[in-house]
């Protein structure tokens, strides 16, 4: 979930970050996760800890920038984290990684072969995919039922979707939205562009609900917010809570995202660590998963295992009149300055 998130999370207990934070752990059956919110289920956690008799707990986190930053801040003690395609270039930059060979392990023999050679970890040195899949946003077709496969719904709402519209609390995912709906590249330093941004981003606020991540779905369910930005999965597990949402492919673009499984330079348990890459490599397990978060898996051979709703579900099943979601690498540190500024302020 890339700027995903899509969010899915709480911030992580400070207790628990202060007490990893001051040593790792050295019990060799253990296993230290950071995750997502909501983004495993526990019948897997359970399952790779009989098979390899590993005790496994789990922290989270809501965003992929609340992860760099703890872990830049020094919080150790972690085994495995799940960031974001264009934040696993980063960490790797950073030398926030181990480089445990995933492309080595047993299971690897199932990875789908066009995610291989990616642009932030080509030849799968630091990573395996865990989900990917898109960002972009839901309408409840009961407040509005026209045209919704555009960023106006977000930018420039109709009557009825004003004040009824959630916006992830994510700073890349809202940007780049803008900029597509602008027309304006991403990883965009031009002044012109940017303060047309902006003075966009400014002048939509007056339209929005709220900003919320880890509720996103929850808002759009309860009826709280007839719009809401969301991860394909997260909103295709709303919409089975209530039919009425609807997936939005916007005309202008949307934003295609892969989380991945990484270890953590200094993990006190790195061959814990390969295993349960090696173990969410398998397709049944990758299945598994997919069928708890209901996005897409990086491996072949989930189709026996997954359940009926996914095969045709719109959230993962593009129409052919869809535009290509778009992948966004990493923008370099001035362009992140003035995105960092804009985001600030949007927040006041």
């Amino acid at each position: 979930m890339t700027g995903r998130l899509k969010t899915w999370a709480a911030a992580a207990a400070v207790g628990l970050g202060a007490a990893l934070a001051a040593g790792p752990a050295q019990a060799a059956g253990e296993l230290k996760i950071y995750n997502w919110f909501d983004y495993l289920p526990q019948e897997l956690i359970d399952k790779f800890s009989k098979k390899h008799d590993v005790a496994v707990t789990m922290d989270t986190y809501d965003s992929n920038e609340t992860l760099l930053s703890r872990l830049k801040a020094g919080v150790k003690g972690y085994d495995v984290a799940v960031p974001g395609d264009y934040m696993v270039q980063i960490m790797i930059s950073e030398e926030l990684l181990e480089r445990v060979e995933p492309n080595q392990l047993e299971n690897f023999k199932y990875m789908k072969k066009e995610l291989i050679d990616v642009y932030f970890d080509s030849g799968r040195h630091y990573s395996i995919p865990y989900q990917f899949g898109t960002t972009s946003f839901m309408v409840d077709t009961t407040v509005y039922d026209g045209d919704i496969n555009t960023l106006a719904i977000l930018f420039d709402p109709p009557e009825k979707l004003k004040g009824k519209i959630n916006i992830l609390k994510d700073v890349n995912d809202v940007l780049n939205a803008g900029l597509r709906y602008l027309g304006h590249p991403r990883c965009n330093d031009n002044p012109a562009h940017l303060k047309e941004l902006n003075d966009l981003l400014v002048n939509a606020k007056a339209n929005w609900l709220s900003f919320n991540s880890d509720g996103a779905k929850e808002v759009l369910v309860s009826g709280d917010a007839a719009v809401g930005m969301i991860w394909n999965g997260f909103g295709l597990r709303g919409r089975l809570e209530k039919g009425s949402l609807k997936y939005a492919y916007p005309k202008e673009g949307l934003t295609a995202w892969m989380d991945n499984l990484v270890v953590l330079k200094d993990a006190p348990n790195v061959e814990n660590a390969k295993k349960f890459l090696n173990f969410m490599l398998h397709p049944e397990n990758a299945a598994a998963l997919t069928n708890f978060a209901m996005y897409t898996a990086g491996v072949t051979g989930t189709e026996p295992y997954l359940t009926k709703e996914l095969a045709s579900a719109l959230e993962l099943n593009p129409p052919d009149d869809a535009p290509q979601p778009e992948f966004v690498p990493p923008c370099d540190p001035k362009v992140v300055k003035f995105y960092d500024r804009i985001w600030t302020n949007l927040l006041k």
